[in-house]
């Protein structure tokens, strides 16, 4: 089993940002993947979120990058604008001692934004497959010169309704590209997905049993409606808690939530469906630096 970075075939600035970083050893499927794609293997990885998959598919991809071509050489499909922004981010930390562009392009964002990047030139565009779409029938985005994609959470893309827009946007790839699904389950959809545009992949599974990652502990308590609220202050007033994500099951109930907790003292705010884009931003933002205690989504 590799044990080091050096040992996967990364060139040095990318070694460099990785350590930047303070990644230490490879992950399983960074294990895997990373040698498999700097030898053009298309490849099936199936993985749970937090097991390292980003940085899996990008450090080859940014490895296999022509500087200065302005033009579009690599696309990442992802379900969630939240995911695709999340994705860029991470790209340009390792892209950080490179000359490379990316661009996360996703709905509620000015399509003017989007437009200028592309524009001056961009080397990596990270997606949602609507917005994606979009572009391409406006004749902003050119996927000519793509020779490299990722479907990224694609069992996520196929319940989300997405998979005829993948399917649209992969018919307008070169035959020669190298081609990189992530998915946490394999339904039937998403293998004959697989069958039909991926050529002889090589097959990663990490952990396909596990349900969570290794780093998550999981409790239930079984507790009445009417008490719920007071089991939960409770647990955050005894638990050591600096960021906490509780999920609800509707829109509405998010947002009596998180007015409930903020009433008790508990810095808290909410994500959802009715917020614009620049309003999730923000309170994404919030919660990443701190200053934004619980998240209600």
């Amino acid at each position: 089993m590799v044990s080091s970075f050096e040992a996967l075939g990364l060139q040095e600035q990318f070694l460099q940002a990785v350590q930047k970083m303070g990644f230490t050893e490879p992950t399983p499927i960074q294990q895997e993947a990373i040698p498999a794609l700097l030898q053009g293997r298309d490849v099936i990885g199936q993985a749970q979120t937090g097991t390292g998959k980003t940085a899996a598919f990008m450090l080859p991809i940014l490895q296999k990058l022509e500087p200065g071509r302005r033009s579009v050489q690599a696309l990442v499909l992802a379900p969630t604008r939240e995911l695709a922004k999340q994705v860029a981010d991470a790209a340009s930390q390792l892209a950080q001692e490179t000359p490379f562009k990316i661009l996360a392009v996703y709905g509620g964002q000015s399509y003017t934004i989007q437009t200028r990047a592309l524009s001056r030139g961009v080397d990596v565009v990270v997606g949602t497959p609507g917005r994606l779409i979009d572009l391409m029938k406006q004749n902003i985005l050119d996927l000519n010169q793509v020779h490299s994609l990722v479907l990224e959470e694609a069992d996520d893309m196929l319940e989300m309704g997405f998979i005829d827009d993948v399917e649209r946007i992969l018919k307008e790839l070169s035959d020669e590209r190298q081609i990189a699904l992530f998915s946490a389950t394999m339904p039937e959809a998403i293998r004959k997905l697989a069958n039909r545009y991926l050529k002889d992949p090589q097959k990663i599974s990490v952990n396909p049993q596990q349900i969570t990652v290794a780093e998550t502990e999981q409790r239930f308590y079984n507790v009445r409606e009417e008490n719920k609220l007071s089991a939960l202050t409770r647990l955050l007033e005894v638990e050591d808690i600096s960021s906490g994500l509780i999920f609800v099951r509707t829109k509405a109930r998010s947002q009596d939530l998180a007015d409930q907790l903020g009433g008790l003292g508990f810095p808290a705010d909410v994500l959802n469906g009715d917020l614009n884009q620049n309003r999730r931003e923000q309170v994404l933002d919030r919660f990443r630096q701190h200053t934004l205690k619980f998240l209600v989504a």
